[in-house]
């Protein structure tokens, strides 16, 4: 089996530079590849128990977010592997389904097993990430954080994107636009219905009859828009704050010969599938996969020493037109 200084001397580097590059710490992108392709080239490979045993926690890193079967987390958790797989770290996913008791164990299984750090998206405002915390365990969280801590966060403008794709629907001559929005307890529910509610407020003035909190979901979109529908005076569009929920709100469209542009629609997030005809929607598009090589890249940077003050980084929306 090849030595850390056979492949240092392939490489052309000191055994120190070899180490830095297995663990994951930053270096030069050329003495990076020359390092790694002279370990593809030796068979070597790092002692990953002398590794854990030294470093006091494993090479993996847990990915805790509520809906594996949304693709926006689907697309940021590739993002996340894509950078932790390059660092030597492997990922745990750990799916919550907006639970806080489910994530709660997820948690206490990830100290129990000397996971290096954890990515969270959050189930909701009650979370806590503090068996982490006080384990010295690092947490970046995206899209949506705990409340309450003071941990780096990646994520995106929320009320603007909100705001954004309401004032779209007016600029297309809707006036009376309702907002399908998730939990109460979610910030990214309330940030995006405040957007919302922020551009009614430019045209006179926000209706908060028109406001409906679902569970971010097909099922939830499809029981806000019924309600929605059922009104005396039912909304001529509808702003609905996230992908899935609006499968759901779209599929009642249809039932009821609604669809846009009879209807208004502005949502966030892609849809996970386009319909076989191209509708007139606005979408809030979200780069999913950014937000969790963000993430990680964070992530790997406390695991491996950076102390500095939390930091949140948010990243742009993009406002199109189908």
């Amino acid at each position: 089996m090849a030595t850390i200084y056979e492949v240092a001397a392939l490489a052309g580097v000191s055994p120190a530079t070899v180490s830095r590059v297995m663990n994951g710490v930053s270096v030069s992108p050329e003495r990076s590849k020359r390092v790694r392709e002279a370990a593809e080239a030796l068979s070597f490979r790092p002692n990953r128990v002398a590794r854990t045993l030294r470093r006091q926690h494993s090479e993996v890193i847990a990915l805790v977010i509520p809906d594996i079967e949304n693709p926006f987390f689907t697309s940021m958790a590739r993002g996340v592997e894509d950078v932790a797989q390059a660092a030597g770290y492997s990922v745990l996913l750990c799916n919550t389904d907006d639970d806080h008791d489910k994530e709660a164990r997820y948690l206490d299984i990830a100290v129990g097993a000397n996971i290096a750090g954890v990515v969270i998206a959050a189930a909701g405002d009650r979370s806590d990430v503090k068996v982490l915390i006080d384990r010295g365990r690092p947490v970046v969280a995206v899209d949506r954080g705990p409340h309450g801590f003071d941990i780096d966060a990646v994520t995106v403008d929320n009320r603007a994107g909100g705001r954004a794709a309401t004032t779209s629907l007016f600029d297309q001559g809707f006036r009376r636009i309702a907002c399908v929005t998730g939990p109460r307890d979610v910030e990214t529910a309330t940030q995006r219905a405040d957007g919302w509610a922020d551009a009614l407020a430019a045209h006179g003035g926000a209706d908060h009859a028109l406001l409906r909190h679902a569970n971010f979901r097909i099922d939830g979109g499809e029981q806000a828009m019924t309600e929605l529908l059922d009104l005396p005076e039912p909304p001529d569009a509808v702003f609905v704050a996230n992908n899935l929920m609006s499968v759901g709100a779209l599929r009642v469209l249809s039932q009821r010969g609604l669809l846009p542009p009879a209807v208004g629609v502005a949502m966030f997030g892609d849809l996970p599938f386009m319909p076989l005809a191209p509708l007139p929607i606005t979408v809030v598009q979200l780069p999913a996969r950014l937000i969790g090589t963000t993430a990680a890249g964070l992530l790997l940077e406390r695991i491996n020493g950076d102390d500095q003050p939390a930091r949140t980084i948010v990243l742009r929306n993009r406002l199109v037109q189908h």
